[in-house]
């Protein structure tokens, strides 16, 4: 038995939180480690990514009332509340959850949980009809690029689900949890975090093409590999305006070339995430060939436009979840480019993953490094770059091939955040010298992710059964 599911126990013995009457429903989700994909899940890309060890837990026990109550005593950290408390009866519609869960500062961390309860409420009516006692530990730590959000919506939609007799799990569960960080949360996230913390495994990779969300099989690196992460110490949230702004970008690239195409695209909200279609590229803009991208629009998109300029020529704006703002510069050229480039990447970089093996292992594992450090500085190009993560990833380049160490990226939404690093296995002193002149140039001793853990489909769900 897990520390967590002991620490459980003791509470419902002392009668702390749970109550001995009635059953409790534990699940674990880890983070995830973005080694290939950052911004390609919204435009149909395919993504590469990995667990980490650390998850976080949630248990989840109904109530005989209407009351949800929830407690995470990691928000203490933060100066937030760590136990906050709703009516059930006020989850009557999209509109006012949000209104709830950003009454003030202290309790927005709940969007990300009260969403789960509103979610099932409202698809699933006959069987959710009273409130919950919902316990959160995680070991995630908060806006570092490793998806602190999606561990803690995986960790607690599985076993609050199951609680009121729903089986959610695999792509739905993923999907589920999506809907609730971009409807509630109002986050603009694409599907990669969620399915990595519920499909992902111990010592694997997952690659997932993001049409909406299809995982293709795992794979497990070279035996010869290794990957890190490094933490930089500069916050990251995909609610940020940089992450906000390359999104917009990126569409209303895509929305000029259809316009160049004659293309008509239509909202379909047939699936559980709205989204523009057309009829050439089903509305995927990683669907475009770099080829024809560089061939054929790449030179007739603006560099930049203000979002004035382009609300002024055009009809709709292709994104369900981003606004243009009329005063931003959008980098249009750039994060469309990087739409499409940095899905051929990708492809590359698991082929090679797959394949590597013979005499020329180590120059396959010199390109797989060669292609984290274009998608890097591609992030640079779209505005997500930024100088702390820039000076990690030259540090472990000047390290280089020759003491083990073959690539480096930021990861996920990027503007901050984690910087992944691949090398061999045995190459740690290089690493760890990378690592200690950051943290002398920057004052700052980063934390180091290492290892891997199973996702919460392999995980499972564990149920305390009713002590009396």
């Amino acid at each position: 038995m897990s520390h967590f599911e002991n620490e459980v126990n003791n509470q419902r013995a002392e009668g702390r939180f749970f109550s001995q009457k009635l059953p409790v429903f534990i699940a674990r989700a880890p983070g995830r480690l973005d080694l290939m994909g950052g911004n390609v899940d919204y435009t149909g890309g395919i993504v590469f990514q990995a667990t980490i060890r650390e998850a976080t837990w949630a248990a989840v026990q109904l109530r005989r009332d209407n009351q949800i109550v929830f407690l995470n005593p990691q928000m203490r950290e933060r100066g937030w509340k760590e136990q906050v408390e709703f009516d059930y009866a006020a989850l009557r519609d999209e509109a006012g959850v949000r209104s709830l869960v950003n009454q003030s500062p202290d309790v927005r961390w709940t969007a990300y949980v009260l969403g789960i309860f509103y979610f099932l409420r409202n698809r699933y009516p006959e069987r959710v009809k009273s409130g919950a006692n919902v316990y959160i530990h995680s070991e995630v730590p908060l806006n570092k690029g490793v998806s602190s959000s999606a561990a803690i919506e995986v960790a607690v939609m599985r076993p609050a689900s199951a609680a009121y007799g729903i089986d959610l799990n695999g792509v739905e569960l993923a999907e589920a949890c999506q809907w609730v960080e971009n409807v509630i949360a109002e986050s603009a996230c694409g599907i990669m975090d969620q399915a990595a913390s519920v499909l992902g495994d111990e010592g694997y990779v997952l690659p997932l093409l993001c049409q909406p969300c299809v995982p293709l099989p795992l794979v497990r690196l070279p035996e010869a590999l290794q990957c890190w992460a490094v933490d930089s110490g500069v916050s990251h949230a995909v609610t940020g305006i940089e992450y906000e702004a390359a999104r917009a970008a990126t569409f209303m690239g895509f929305r000029m070339i259809c316009d160049w195409e004659n293309l008509e695209l239509a909202l379909d909200e047939s699936g559980r995430i709205p989204r523009y279609v057309d009829s050439k590229w089903n509305g995927y803009v990683s669907n475009i060939s770099p080829s024809l991208f560089r061939s054929r629009y790449g030179h007739k998109l603006p560099e930049r436009i203000s979002g004035s300029d382009f609300l002024a020529k055009s009809k709709t704006h292709c994104d369900p979840f981003t606004a243009i703002r009329p005063e931003v510069n959008y980098r249009v050229r750039d994060c469309t480019r990087y739409a499409i480039e940095e899905n051929q990447r990708i492809q590359l970089f698991i082929e090679l993953a797959r394949s590597a093996q013979g005499n020329s292992i180590k120059e396959v594992f010199r390109l797989m490094g060669d292609l984290m450090y274009q998608s890097h500085w591609s992030y640079s190009e779209c505005g997500l770059g930024n100088e702390a993560t820039d000076l990690l990833v030259e540090f472990v380049r000047e390290e280089g091939v020759e003491n083990g160490l073959f690539g480096a990226k930021v990861t996920g939404g990027g503007a901050g955040g984690t910087v992944a690093v691949l090398g061999c296995k045995g190459a740690d002193k290089a690493f760890r010298r990378a690592v200690q002149r950051y943290a002398e140039a920057r004052a700052y001793e980063p934390y180091v992710f290492e290892g891997s853990s199973m996702g919460s489909d392999r995980f499972g769900l564990r149920k305390l059964e009713a002590i009396a």
